[in-house]
């Protein structure tokens, strides 16, 4: 019997390695497996993600040959510089005159902290001339005998003018040392900032060389024929081979991993995710079917790295819960309330939950209360604790029959209903209303009162980043969706739904949706020039470089998309493609009919069905549109949405003009429409915002401002198509 080919996501995470396989045609989760991250074995994680595999290929009953995708998430790399695990990094700077002087400088970067009391390990040499091979071999020598583990090369305009690196490169693998040039990792002018992404690159690069060897070299031997992929902090993955060469690019990668879930399992076009653990939230934003990302800090410093945009606040499902009186701890809470019949009085001095977190079970080695049984809470009094040294002793636990237990997040959601009955963080509701009532007693007010007070103090913080984050992107209240994932999913995302007013889910099979990212995620890589005055020769090459690059690493050429980002006020030039391994002719178990992809139009739009009306059809997708009046500027506007065969809105448009056209006719037609919608104004001339549903496809051509390029940007979507394939343009004018 030939089974369906699956694809296998593995999240190596600091305490678990978790594995995942799904079927590649359904995205059905089939099996998931947990083990511990062997960071002590000799073979390193690599030892725990092999075993994961292997686990995991037994229980879904699948032989190594039928794994059609296999990619990696670790914290390795972040781990490395967290704990200062890093090789030291030989420097060789180039140049003479002007140019020599801004390369020295760079020794400084021996000085940039890399953990508490310890420096970023960096020795510097300096060559004048890179073609004289004698003065570059010196160097080299210096640096390897003054401990140097791993070599950079660094040049003023090395981005322009390559050879005078490449030559440093050349020499220094003659001496068996891996070696970066500083334009290999990015190509974007800034000499100082360029080299300190370089270094940081450098100085993970042989620890991850190791891993990397171990885990290609097991995988292999197990039978697997695919070939292996690696999590990048941006959302997509790369070749074994790309991170080699750049493996700063899996730094931050782990909560990558849950928003490539989010993005592609939950197929969400419009909101923020939250991935809870049990002492933190992850909070990102994925805005118009695409990851939030921006250049992270490395080591205290900027750098060149594009990482998702993710915002840490400390609250998670164990987050303990605190309480005071008046701004101070309540000590010994269980005598309070004796004297009035059980209860405290509400209001005034009287103890109220001043906190939750960050502070969780996890840490305080306790076990939640919710979990628990009855007899065991038998006889529970509240108590206030230091959890550990240092800790204010506002932190509360139960004293009961079965020992000490940690009140907290997830006791709360349960006790007051927001956990389904089949979410991973579900217990007993009557267990955890028993575990909130010596609370309730000590407020002054009831379970649900207790158990909201709780609520409402966790999700206050993961409520300001959310909010920080839709007005940072823009994002439309009216569409977004929070959604959440991980462990402790259901302590902070339905309850922060139901206080701001919007739309919350949890993930399905939210535990493991990092894994499931990881087994989902697409082949990506992104490419920046700073292009003065771009052409669109230049815009162009720019994006079929990015193309080029993922091909290269695996994905289906016919299946490649490449959205393209024109800044004129840096001039940068950003192209990102992203493409799957395979072409993916889902057989999706479900598709939503008309009345059904009408009735999910209507709720985005917030409209009543009966005036929405279809304004565009392909065979992937069918295109909404309402009107609605506005006060300023007065007038109509006519909000879009486009939903996909699946049900799924995949693009929001608030104010949007929909023309459909073939593949032979778009060139004239578009050229038409973006004279027509073309805005003039005191910020300069701006083409609308373009985006063409092309087959499966939605192009977005929106990062481009100026007509000319987006129009032939819009002819290289079509190349190659049939004329009479159907193309729908969705245009967005620009105020």
């Amino acid at each position: 019997m030939s089974f369906p080919r699956v694809r296998v996501g593995i999240d190596v995470g600091g305490t678990f390695t978790d594995a995942v396989a799904v079927d590649a045609a359904t995205l059905e989760l089939l099996g998931q497996v947990k083990v511990p991250t062997s960071h002590h074995h000799a073979d390193g994680v690599a030892h725990g993600i092999v075993d994961a595999l292997d686990r995991l290929l037994t229980e879904v009953g699948r032989a190594p040959e039928e794994v059609a995708f296999l990619a990696h998430g670790t914290t390795q790399a972040t781990n490395a510089l967290l704990e200062g695990d890093v090789a030291t990094v030989g420097l060789v700077g180039i140049g003479t005159g002007p140019g020599a002087t801004l390369t020295r400088r760079l020794a400084a970067l021996g000085k940039l902290p890399l953990t508490p009391g310890k420096r970023f390990p960096l020795r510097y040499a300096h060559v004048d001339d890179p073609s004289d091979a004698a003065a570059v071999r010196a160097a080299v020598e210096e640096l390897r005998d003054a401990g140097a583990e791993v070599l950079v090369a660094s040049e003023p305009f090395s981005v322009d003018l390559a050879e005078g690196e490449d030559a440093v490169v050349a020499a220094g693998r003659a001496y068996g040392m891996p070696t970066t040039a500083a334009h290999e990792i990015t190509s974007l002018y800034g000499l100082h900032k360029r080299t300190r992404t370089a270094a940081v690159n450098a100085a993970i690069l042989p620890r991850m060389l190791a891993t990397a060897d171990l885990v290609d070299a097991s995988i292999t031997k197990a039978g697997v024929t695919a070939p292996l992929m690696v999590m990048r902090c941006d959302g997509g993955v790369m070749s074994l081979d790309e991170m080699r060469r750049r493996p700063l690019l899996t730094v931050l990668s782990g909560p990558a991993a849950g928003v490539a879930g989010a993005l592609m399992q939950e197929r969400v076009s419009e909101g923020v995710f939250l991935e809870t653990g049990g002492t933190s939230t992850d909070v990102s934003v994925i805005r118009r079917g695409k990851v939030a990302v921006r250049h992270a800090t490395v080591l205290g410093k900027g750098s060149y790295l594009s990482a998702l945009d993710v915002r840490t606040v400390g609250v998670g499902g164990g987050s303990m819960v605190r309480i005071g009186t008046g701004g101070r701890a309540v000590g010994r809470l269980a005598r309070l309330g004796r004297s009035r019949g059980g209860a405290a009085r509400a209001g005034g001095d009287g103890p109220r939950v001043i906190g939750v977190g960050p502070r969780s079970a996890h840490i305080a080695g306790l076990p939640y209360a919710c979990f628990a049984t009855l007899d065991d809470l038998r006889d529970a009094r509240l108590e206030t604790v230091a959890p550990m040294a240092g800790d204010p002793a506002d932190h509360v636990v139960l004293e009961a029959a079965g020992g000490r237990y940690a009140l907290t997040l997830t006791c709360a959601a349960n006790a007051l209903g927001r956990v389904g009955e089949t979410d991973f963080a579900r217990c007993d509701p009557a267990v955890a209303r028993a575990a909130l009532a010596p609370l309730a007693a000590a407020l002054g007010t009831d379970v649900a009162g207790a158990a909201t007070q709780v609520l409402d103090a966790g999700t206050a913080a993961v409520r300001e980043v959310v909010d920080a984050m839709v007005r940072d992107y823009r994002l439309d209240r009216d569409t977004v969706v929070l959604v959440g994932g991980g462990g402790g999913a259901a302590a902070v995302t339905p309850h922060l739904a139901a206080v701001t007013g919007l739309t919350g889910r949890i993930a399905e099979h939210a535990e493991v949706i990092s894994p499931i990212g990881v087994a989902l995620a697409l082949v990506r890589e992104q490419v920046e020039r700073l292009i003065p005055g771009a052409t669109q020769e230049q815009i162009l090459a720019v994006r079929n470089e990015a193309e080029s690059a993922v091909v290269a690493q695996g994905a289906e050429p016919s299946g490649v998309e490449v959205e393209v980002t024109v800044d004129p006020q840096t001039s940068t030039v950003r192209a990102v493609a992203t493409g799957a391994t395979e072409l993916r002719t889902q057989d999706r178990a479900h598709r939503a009919d008309a009345d059904e992809r009408l009735r999910t139009a209507a709720a985005s739009l917030k409209a009543d069905p009966g005036a929405v009306r279809v304004l565009a059809e392909t065979d992937a997708h069918t295109v909404y549109g309402t009107e609605a009046r506005r006060r300023f500027p007065r007038g109509t506007r006519h909000p879009v949405r486009v939903v996909d065969a699946d049900g799924v809105v995949r693009l929001h448009a608030p104010d949007a003009r929909i023309e459909t056209t073939t593949v032979g006719s778009a060139p004239e037609r578009l050229a038409r429409l973006v004279r027509e919608t073309t805005s003039y104004g005191d910020g300069g001339v701006r083409a609308p915002a373009l985006r063409l549903l092309l087959g499966s496809r939605i192009a977005d051509l929106s990062g481009v401002l100026e007509a000319e390029p987006l129009l032939a940007l819009a002819r290289s979507e079509l190349r190659a198509r049939p004329a009479d394939e159907p193309v729908v343009a969705v245009v967005e004018v620009r105020s």
